[in-house]
């Protein structure tokens, strides 16, 4: 016999919830997802809703197995795997999808819900934003609230639903707060989970093109926060050094990949004292970590330093990671540079940009020394009409010449560039460095936040006696950019050449509020860790915690938790205490040897009762009428009393 394909419409009360459920544990995924998945499960939902309101018949299995097959299909060549939270979110997807071209009854509403609650975690493995834990609460009562409207019995309203739903989502709280701070907190988690494969990276990247680090700069997000110790460096030193770049193609900037120097860290020696400071570094997807320069200590685990001076981690820091580390803004590094070297880091291809060598060895021949060489192009880019702007025009090939000789317009990647190449033309060793130039303090948080926006440029020349030595040519054209930042020396300018710089304060104050929070999110939640779960203990007065004593701590006080529950819920639906009219009229009940029937009135009781029992039919009427007035009747104390002499008299009798 053939399964009916038919619908009835039974389903029209909660097929909108359970949709709604489904839309929003998708939401955080859509911006992931690749456009026909997101495309594929409104038109799915769209389909079931009509099927369902016209009372059509559901998709043949033949048609369904061929788009599940499809699909899959199509999630393998999109991600070219099929672990990993990309690919695992896509699947979950179009599985909710399809799942409903086959839902016929209510139990498979409930599979569509598992399948909700999995989205809405999943969407935790990519990020814990702060907005996520009340996007997660909300999700979680949409979901409980659906799943109460599938079992809905007749015209049970839905605000009902909604109330029993947060009642569970209150009751559960609770044993999630213990949870969270009991469960003993390890190093490492668990399991790897691979995360999306084939995205962009954020922030910079271990190559430099004109216009590479202009994009950059439009960005607002933030790279990573600084919290100091004690002195805060001047708008001026506050280089983070990122990674050195080494090679030049005539038009590119590339640095060798980056390996273990064991003596490279004894090259390097600072002078006074260090600055001390806590990073928290947003995920980009790269090996490159970000320091003050120069960097002389820190605590992220399996970071060694470069060749070049430059921190990088074995792995990518495809989560966000906080490290502490000390600088030294005076330093000396590699005050010997042995011949091969040096031939290294003067390199320029010979057949590009042949008018920047020619004038670099020009001016190199009429320059007295080294460091008359490094002036002289610096106040050639100072007097000379070059501007800085976030919008240079395209350059094309030999862009170093194209920028020199023809637009004089460029960001800092197109200064430190053609600086490198005057230099090495000059024959001076010179290197590109890639990081972050300032660095915005919020008063709130008490941290600095360092954004993309702040991505920059510059250089470092090697001097004989004195080793790499940093010159930022961008400050001999736009030095409100190295003694401001971005930010102010350009966006502010902006805003007030608009006249909107009261609402721009305003907005940044909320920026900067959001930031504060964030902030704290990330180091009293995200940073939730072994150290800070075993200075809560101590302040608990628990000593030296170990596993064992988390687990039985944890394991007590969930027990107290759900006993605590049970009492609450006890009292709430403990029976009503029966009123003192009720024990009367049992006792009479008692006396009179005759069963009460479920649902038989006390006026039916008494016909049965007059027939059937020794007890006088006068003194039966009397009881059941006093009962009457004293139980449904208004409130009379004459009434009860006389209920409890009939009663006294009977028993006596």
């Amino acid at each position: 016999m053939a399964k009916p394909r038919g619908t009835d419409g039974s389903l029209l009360t909660s097929l909108p919830w359970t949709l709604a459920a489904i839309v929003f544990s998708l939401a955080p995924h859509v911006q992931f997802l690749p456009l026909w998945i997101t495309a594929a499960c409104v038109f799915c939902g769209a389909w079931r809703y009509v099927i369902e309101r016209r009372r059509r018949p559901l998709p043949s299995t033949w048609l369904r197995v061929l788009l599940a097959l499809t699909c899959f299909l199509g999630v393998l060549a999109t991600y070219s795997t099929i672990s990993g939270v990309g690919p695992g979110s896509a699947l979950l997807a179009i599985m909710a999808a399809l799942k409903l071209l086959e839902t016929r009854k209510r139990r498979d509403q409930f599979v569509l819900l598992f399948i909700a609650i999995f989205l809405v975690m999943s969407s935790l493995l990519r990020e814990q934003h702060l907005w996520s834990l009340p996007y997660l609460l909300v999700a979680v009562l949409l979901i409980m609230t659906a799943w109460l409207r599938v079992s809905a019995v007749g015209e049970e309203p839905a605000r009902r639903s909604f109330a029993t739903g947060g009642r569970l989502l209150l009751y559960t709280a609770p044993l999630a707060i213990a949870m969270w701070i009991f469960f003993p907190r390890l190093a490492s988690p668990f399991w790897a989970v691979p995360m999306d494969t084939g995205t962009a990276t954020s922030g910079i990247s271990d190559s430099m093109s004109p216009g590479d680090i202009s994009s950059l700069s439009m960005s607002n997000a933030v790279a990573f926060r600084v919290k100091f110790t004690d002195v805060i460096p001047e708008p001026r030193d506050r280089y983070w050094r990122g990674l050195v770049l080494t090679l030049f193609n005539g038009r590119t900037w590339n640095s060798n990949d980056p390996f273990e120097g064991p003596q490279v860290h004894e090259q390097v020696s600072g002078n006074g004292d260090p600055i001390a400071y806590q990073i928290t570094l947003e995920p980009t997807r790269q090996h490159w970590v970000f320091a003050l320069d120069m960097p002389w200590s820190w605590s992220l685990p399996k970071t060694f330093m470069g060749p070049q001076q430059q921190l990088a981690r074995g792995r990518p820091i495809d989560q966000r990671v906080a490290y502490e580390a000390t600088s030294y803004l005076d330093y000396r590094t590699d005050v010997a540079l042995t011949r091969y070297a040096r031939s290294w880091y003067e390199r320029v291809p010979e057949q590009s940009n042949k008018r920047t060598q020619a004038l670099a060895k020009q001016m190199r021949a009429s320059a007295a020394s080294e460091s008359a060489y490094i002036e002289a192009v610096l106040m050639k880019f100072h007097e000379e009409e070059y501007f800085y702007t976030l919008q240079p025009p395209p350059l094309g090939s030999n862009p170093v010449d194209r920028f020199l000789f023809d637009s004089k317009r460029g960001f800092c990647e197109h200064y430190a560039s053609a600086f490198a190449v005057m230099m090495r033309a000059g024959g001076i060793p010179a290197r590109v460095v890639l990081g972050y130039q300032g660095g915005e303090l919020n008063p709130m948080g008490g941290h600095m936040i360092v954004r993309q926006s702040d991505a920059h440029a510059w250089n470092e020349v090697w001097l004989d006696g004195i080793g790499w030595y940093r010159v930022d040519p961008t400050a001999a054209v736009a030095p409100e950019r190295i003694e401001s930042g971005i930010s102010e020396s350009l966006l502010d300018g902006v805003a007030s050449a608009w006249g909107m710089s009261a609402s721009f304060a305003f907005m940044h104050q909320l920026t900067l509020t959001w930031d504060a929070m964030n902030a704290k999110w990330n180091e009293w939640v995200l940073g939730y860790g072994p150290e800070n779960q075993e200075r809560f203990m101590a302040w608990l007065g628990m000593s030296d915690p170990d596993w064992r004593k988390m687990i039985w701590t944890l394991v007590a006080v969930v027990i107290g938790i759900i006993l605590l529950i049970s009492l609450l819920l006890s009292l709430r639906y403990r029976p009503p205490a029966r009123d003192r009219a009720a024990i009367l009229y049992e006792r009479f009940v008692n006396k009179a040897g005759i069963e009460l029937l479920t649902g038989e009135t006390p006026a039916v009781f008494a016909q049965r009762a007059a027939a059937e029992s020794p007890i006088p039919a006068d003194v039966i009427d009397e009881i059941t009428s006093t009962y009457l007035d004293a139980r449904y009747g208004p409130v009379d104390p004459v009434a009860m009393r006389r209920l409890e002499s009939a009663v006294a008299a009977m028993r006596r009798q």
